[in-house]
């Protein structure tokens, strides 16, 4: 019954491992002067890259509504510290002016190369 009970507790701990492991997170070396250059980009860069790779951001191309309603979500989601009414003004029009939606490519999902 013990080693049962040793082999259960080894296994539960060897399964919980990888998780507990990846809690901590380390940016890439990023920096940013890497990205679109205006108003509030450094402080929209080290605001998010306190949870995230910028990389992540700038791919992302959205409306004001659209990155207002992502800065929402992390704050209920993912406790992002809120952005006080200035702090949050200076990144929203930085993200809506440097990563605005970009237009669709007409393409959608997986393309045969061969079809033409």
């Amino acid at each position: 019954m013990m080693q049962r009970l040793a082999w259960l507790t080894l296994a539960g701990a060897l399964w919980i491992a990888p998780a507990m492991a990846q809690t901590g997170f380390t940016p890439r070396d990023e920096s940013p002067e890497e990205f679109a250059a205006g108003a509030g980009r450094d402080e929209t860069f080290y605001a998010c890259t306190a949870c995230h790779g910028f990389r992540l951001v700038a791919q992302q191309g959205m409306t004001r509504a659209r990155w207002e309603d992502s800065l929402n979500l992390m704050v209920r989601s993912h406790n992002m510290p809120p952005l006080d009414g200035k702090d949050r003004e200076t990144v929203l029009n930085y993200l809506e002016a440097a990563y605005p939606p970009r237009a669709p490519t007409g393409r959608r999902g997986w393309q045969n190369p061969f079809a033409k």
